[in-house]
């Protein structure tokens, strides 16, 4: 349907008209799909996406079925894309991460964690309520933003290595 390479007529088609087209195309596809998942799901609504984490007050267990709905399709791409080597993009598949568990791993989980509970959204579902979360929507997503452009300052902080006193 799409090809990135070839048109009708077998001539190349030039860099400038998409020679990411299917890439483009599959990416904006998946995104939509995403978010309809998430809007569909409830997960653009902080109060279910609290309710599921205070497990000691009024527990909403509906977003277990949303993990479950994630995670077991994952765990069959994750599967056969092990088995492929080129994605259907016609790029190499990228090389499976590290399977170790280290500092930015933890501390990226933590941040992530305060603040999926302190307010309800992570960054997917902020930036899908912005068209109705009202002030406070912005407001995460300024936050959001602010964090992202600290965290290299903070990241070359971190891993600059220990002087000796």
């Amino acid at each position: 349907l799409l090809h990135p390479c070839r048109r009708s007529d077998r001539r190349s088609v030039p860099p400038f008209a998409g020679d990411h087209l299917m890439r483009n195309y599959f990416a904006f596809l998946a995104g939509g799909l995403f978010g309809a998942g998430l809007f569909i799901s409830g997960m653009t609504d902080t109060r279910k996406v609290q309710g599921w984490l205070d497990i000691f007050g009024n527990w909403d267990p509906t977003l277990a079925f949303v993990m479950g709905g994630a995670i077991i399709p994952m765990a069959i791409a994750w599967r056969v894309a092990a088995k492929r080597r080129f994605a259907l993009t016609g790029d190499a598949m990228p090389p499976p991460p590290e399977p170790k568990l280290g500092r930015n791993l933890v501390m990226g989980s933590v941040l992530f964690g305060m603040g999926w509970g302190l307010v309800g959204l992570c960054p997917g579902p902020a930036i899908a309520s912005l068209s109705y979360g009202g002030i406070e929507g912005l407001v995460f997503l300024g936050a959001m933003v602010a964090g992202m452009s600290a965290m290299p300052s903070l990241r070359a902080w971190l891993d600059r290595p220990a002087t000796a006193q």
